[in-house]
């Protein structure tokens, strides 16, 4: 069984590892030259190890030129060691914030691309935890990990052979603590990884619970909750130092005992060359390389050792990262046919038509959608009526191809007949006012134009009219440029309605979708901002759901979503 878990913990790090190699080929080329800095440097460092010895031995042997000869190549060598770890530090950090940027744009391109209800099972601030945290982890990686394994190898087997060289006795006895760590390592890995990857869960939770709680401080505040708040973030805190300190324990213990394995390992080779150069078998010279290259020896052993913890920590935030980048894109297939048919149907509109659509969530047994079965004609204002959490709102989503049908057909239709599949290619043909009217921060202006770059302030003006709060925006000191406040919170629930409806009418779209969109709206506002609508374009459909009776004298049909998910008219 044992064997069966070690077994799965080495696939997984090896696919995770194949995942982050696509990152070190792409900078295969700055890698290289990191690696020959690397290599120089280490070089340099067991040169000057080896000058030593002549320095040593020429100062012994009272020989002045030999001394000035030795003194200048140890000198020069310790410099050039000095440029070489520079360089290979300025190449880090070019290539680690690169790296790092990439790899947070391609994980936070696939989440906004990604399937909605396959990201929607993820919390945003995990999400968020995954773009910073286990991103900056795996940039480090692909920068540290090859280049320091293959650096540390190099000095490794370098100073093993110069000591070898010399000592073959003092060379075996530096490796006395290999079987340790081989035979650690199986369990070294295993724990290392139990706890990177809940650590990095923790903290998920505790960046997700706190966002939450300040998008919705208003909420908190207002049922007097501040206190159980802050006490369940204490507890999450709690609990991942706990984490933390379960870790922490764990590597200072290992690290105390490759210490004192280190220290034993030193101390022979230590008393070796102490017991050589009281044999006469070695110069002083010799002895003081000895101390430098079997401590050279040992702290490139060490540094190979700690590269296991390294490449465990990397392949676990890849392997988080792949968890979210690993679901089917939205690719906008049908771009150029959507272009096509809102090209020719720019001026008489096109048709929406629901053919025995029947849907479910995907985690969901209930049927939320039966055979639903509907169209809306040019122009058209089609109400949606139900209970709530009856289904309005899904069909609202399946007309923006946010979630697919389970089954059946949802198409648009232009006059001269041309069709095509309602898909994320199809969202161009529509405007959205949402429930729950996002904002953004930023102007008022930067809002609107979200949906149209190229508007013009009189082009802006014209759709907050059209949405009965021009003269109030107007009328701010900074007028369009008025700045909207995170959620929106200094203006009032029904202003950012209203605003929300102005962004949509400013992308003249063909199928406007609101979803109880003037809720916060008095009757007469709600009328005025209706009417307008309707004036704006002639030929354009919109689709409501409402619970506000007020509002379906303005509709052409009526529907309701009964509790089995079939859609009725009303007459």
């Amino acid at each position: 069984m044992k064997n069966r878990n070690y077994e799965e913990l080495f696939r997984s790090m090896a696919k995770e590892w194949k995942w982050i190699f696509v990152y070190i080929k792409k900078y295969k080329f700055i890698l290289m030259l990191y690696i020959i800095l690397g290599l120089f440097a280490s070089a340099m460092s067991l040169g000057t190890s080896v000058a030593s010895k002549g320095l040593i031995d020429s100062v012994v042997q009272h020989s002045r030129i030999q001394l000035v000869k030795f003194a200048l190549i140890a000198v020069g060598m310790a410099v050039f060691q000095c440029v070489f770890q520079a360089l290979s530090s300025w190449l880090t950090s070019v290539v680690s914030s690169r790296v790092n940027n990439e790899i947070r744009q391609e994980i936070y391109s696939h989440i906004i691309s990604s399937e909605w209800e396959d990201i929607g099972a993820f919390h945003s601030g995990d999400l968020l935890n995954r773009i910073e945290g286990d991103a900056s982890t795996v940039s480090s990686g692909v920068i540290g990990f090859i280049p320091g394994a293959i650096t540390r190898f190099a000095q490794f087997f370098g100073a093993f052979a110069i000591v070898f060289y010399y000592d073959k006795t003092m060379a075996f006895l530096a490796l006395t603590s290999a079987p340790f760590l081989f035979f650690s390592s199986k369990f070294l890995m295993k724990t290392i990884r139990k706890y990177n990857r809940k650590s990095r869960e923790l903290n998920g939770k505790i960046l997700a619970y706190s966002e939450e709680s300040m998008q919705n401080l208003q909420t908190v505040k207002a049922f007097d909750l501040t206190k159980q708040y802050v006490d369940n973030f204490r507890t999450l805190l709690e609990e991942y130092r706990a984490t933390r300190l379960a870790y922490d324990k764990f590597s200072i213990l290992t690290t105390l005992c490759l210490s004192i394995l280190g220290l034993v390992v030193s101390y022979s080779c230590y008393g070796w060359g102490v017991y050589r150069l009281w044999q006469g078998a070695i110069s002083f010279g010799t002895m003081t390389m000895f101390l430098q290259i079997s401590g050279s020896l040992t702290s490139s052993f060490s540094a190979l050792a700690s590269l296991a913890p390294k490449a465990v920590s990397t392949a676990t935030a890849a392997g988080r990262i792949m968890e979210v980048t690993c679901f089917d894109e939205e690719n906008d297939a049908d771009k150029e046919r959507a272009l096509e048919i809102l090209e020719e149907a720019r001026e008489k509109g096109v048709e929406l038509v629901f053919d025995d659509v029947s849907f479910s969530y995907r985690d969901s047994e209930n049927q939320i959608l039966n055979e639903v079965s509907f169209h809306a004609n040019p122009g058209e204002t089609i109400a949606l009526i139900g209970p709530s959490g009856e289904g309005k709102t899904t069909v609202l989503k399946l007309i923006l191809g946010i979630v697919k049908p389970s089954s059946g057909r949802i198409y648009l239709n232009s006059e001269s007949g041309n069709r095509i599949d309602v898909s994320d290619s199809t969202r161009r043909f529509c405007s959205y006012v949402p429930q729950e009217v996002n904002v953004f921060s930023g102007t008022v202006a930067q809002n609107l134009r979200m949906v149209c770059p190229e508007a013009d302030d009189e082009q802006l003006i014209d759709a907050l009219k059209a949405a009965d709060i021009a003269d109030y925006i107007l009328s701010l000191p900074d007028g369009l440029n008025s700045v909207v406040e995170e959620n929106g919170s200094n203006f009032s629930q029904g202003q950012l309605q209203r605003l929300a409806i102005a962004r949509a009418l400013l992308k003249k779209s063909m199928i406007m979708i609101m979803d109880e969109t003037t809720s916060a709206l008095d009757i007469d506002t709600e009328a005025r901002v209706l009417k307008n609508i309707m004036i704006a374009d002639p030929t354009r459909i919109c689709i409501i759901t409402t619970h506000r009776k007020s509002m379906l004298k303005y509709c052409d049909r009526i529907y309701k979503i009964n509790s089995d998910g079939k859609m009725i008219e009303n007459q």
